[in-house]
């Protein structure tokens, strides 16, 4: 059906670069003159608690669970967020921070700073959603520049951002086309992370295996006092992290974080995203300093081994080149005793105790001071390295059936994101084929369901825009 798909008979030019040629029926429109424009109030971490009405932030519009909560109760009612509002932001992270959402859940909250919402006056929301994804997009490939990553956008800019409008029988018809389209598409990643997450289970099953009880079976064994680790060989110690390791934070102590004038250096500089999404060793960088920058962080050396204490927490990751970062992000330097990759399987091994040392107000995060009094299993050197080769062999098949799904759900991603772009701009008609759709009563999933497919979505740090 996708395939049969064709342009429209007659095309007018639109004026926008990024736009070219929309269907000549197809109106050009402002932003600023199809919606309305709230801005959310700014929310500390002073002023959040346990209960009361969620404060809906940046990371809840990408799926994100993690709500904190008011006890304010004099906020305006325009702020406050209902089933079926769209919600869109305009400053964050490229790629995971604007949105937009239609916000489902079964709950009401307020906004949070950094965020607009907008109020479609003769437009079918699920399409304005839709159209504002492709805008987006745009968004992004025009305002990313200086401090990488980092997208900001003002109200004005927004405001004038000029978008194609087709009619509303056609909207129906687009909204109707792309759930189609899409409903598939995310079974099919979901069905790719199911695999993908019994993969990861089975290898943190090898190496749980292996650094707490050795690769002989037969040695005697005995209790390690530790519940996590439960009963180890008994020729091998116990040891707290800072025993064997020194704990170093890392630095940025200047704010606002994001002023300009520290980057775009030839030093790198990762945030917690790095981290988490590192397979072992961290390899990419969005974000640099320069020497001004320097002078107010700390420039760790390559092979440090690192830990996120905030955002993501506990995620660990080895530098491939040297780099700064944050006081989010803690490294260690370890003691003779210790092999470095031998402390980061256990430190894969202890992530749910780091989770559960984290303070659960706010957004939770580490410290030194938490980390250091955890203890590991310490066997000799020449077993340490032992073990390291033998999870090596054993999880290697692993690592390459699962880096290929991951692609797969890269690529899979990368061709809805082109599709919804060809047919909001009008590159595509596809309303004979929204005519012929099979009617499909077995799906239960809601429309943010089906927009974002983030499940295992990893926060960044939230950086303030630029003013």
């Amino acid at each position: 059906m996708i395939a049969d798909l064709k342009p429209y008979s007659e095309y007018k030019e639109s004026g926008q670069p990024w736009l070219g040629m929309i269907p000549r029926h197809w109106s050009l429109q402002k932003l600023k003159h199809l919606t309305r424009f709230v801005n959310g109030l700014p929310f500390k971490p002073g002023s959040w608690c346990d209960r009361g009405v969620p404060i809906i932030r940046i990371q809840n519009l990408n799926g994100s669970n993690n709500f904190n909560y008011t006890n304010r109760r004099d906020l305006p009612q325009e702020l406050l967020i209902r089933p079926g509002d769209l919600l869109f932001a305009w400053s964050g992270n490229r790629g995971t921070s604007f949105g937009p959402t239609i916000w489902e859940r079964d709950f009401s909250g307020y906004l949070n700073q950094h965020i607009f919402k907008l109020d479609g006056y003769s437009l079918d929301t699920r399409y304005f959603a839709y159209v504002l994804r492709a805008v987006t997009r745009n968004i992004e490939d025009e305002k990313a520049h200086g401090i990488i990553g980092l997208v900001h956008i003002t109200k004005p800019e927004l405001g004038t951002t000029k978008v194609p409008i087709a009619s509303l029988e056609e909207q129906i018809a687009i909204v109707q086309f792309l759930d189609w389209v899409n409903k598939r598409l995310v079974r099919t990643i979901r069905a790719k992370r199911k695999v993908i997450a019994l993969l990861n289970e089975q290898k943190q099953a090898i190496i749980h295996r292996a650094v707490t009880r050795g690769l002989d079976s037969s040695v005697p064994l005995k209790p390690s006092g530790i519940p996590w680790l439960s009963d180890i060989p008994s020729h091998w110690n116990v040891r707290r992290v800072k025993q064997v390791a020194r704990i170093v934070r890392g630095k940025f102590s200047h704010r606002p974080r994001n002023d300009a004038s520290f980057y775009d250096g030839p030093y790198p500089f990762i945030q917690t995203g790095s981290v988490a999404r590192a397979k072992k060793f961290i390899i990419q960088f969005t974000q640099s300093l320069n020497e001004k920058g320097l002078s107010v962080s700390r420039l760790f050396p390559k092979g440090t081994l690192c830990m996120t204490i905030a955002a993501n927490i506990g995620d660990v990751g080895i530098l491939d080149f040297d780099s700064c970062f944050p006081d989010s992000i803690v490294g260690f330097t370890l003691r003779p005793e210790l092999e470095r990759d031998f402390l980061y399987l256990a430190f894969l091994c202890m992530k749910s105790e780091f989770l559960r040392d984290a303070p659960v107000n706010t957004q939770g995060n580490l410290n030194v001071e938490r980390i250091g009094p955890q203890c590991i299993p310490l066997p000799g050197l020449n077993e340490q390295k032992k073990i390291l080769k033998y999870v090596e062999t054993e999880t290697v098949s692993l690592d390459a059936v699962i880096t290929r799904a991951e692609r797969e759900i890269e690529l899979l991603r990368e061709y809805r994101t082109r599709l919804v772009a060809d047919v909001v701009t009008g590159k595509l008609d596809v309303r004979e084929a929204a005519a012929k759709l099979p009617v499909d009563e077995q799906s239960s999933e809601t429309s943010e369901e089906l927009v974002e497919d983030d499940s295992e979505m990893i926060e960044d740090e939230i950086t303030e825009p630029v003013a």
